[in-house]
């Protein structure tokens, strides 16, 4: 231990004494044509560049496709018409696979939501045309009150 005197706050100070220098371990020479093991990773720029340029393409090419896949899902839940607003039911690419599971999440979602379901009439409903109006005879219904 070496005892030592600190002018500015007149406290002496112990400290353990430093161990004596060992012999420099010798270092490797530099590489003369200025590889180092960093550079031996590295791409030249052009390289890089174009992995960047590919990759952008790439990620625009998902994005696009992810759009398309929601549309569809958008259109097959319409195509239903089962639900008054296809965007009702949450998108899962599952739905896009099979028909039935498709079915199955709209009636699920019908059983817990019924307000959701799409309130358009189906099937007759006594309005419109039907294959009964081609067949009238207006002569004949004025005979038959004539009489």
């Amino acid at each position: 231990m070496t005892t030592t005197a600190r002018p500015d706050t007149g406290r002496t100070e112990q400290r353990a004494a430093e161990p004596a220098e060992t012999a420099a371990e010798p270092t490797e020479p530099p590489d003369p044509t200025g590889d180092t093991p960093e550079d031996a990773e590295t791409f030249p720029r052009a390289v890089v560049e174009e992995l960047r340029r590919e990759n952008a393409e790439q990620r625009v090419k998902a994005k696009r496709a992810d759009e398309m896949s929601r549309r569809l899902h958008l259109e097959l839940v319409r195509a239903t018409g089962r639900l008054a607003d296809p965007d009702d039911l949450p998108f899962d690419e599952a739905h896009l696979e099979d028909v039935e599971v498709l079915d199955a999440a709209i009636n699920d979602l019908l059983t817990r939501k019924p307000h959701l379901a799409s309130r358009r009439p189906r099937g007759d409903i006594g309005q419109g045309a039907t294959a009964e109006a081609a067949s009238v005879d207006l002569a004949g219904i004025l005979r038959a009150r004539a009489g």
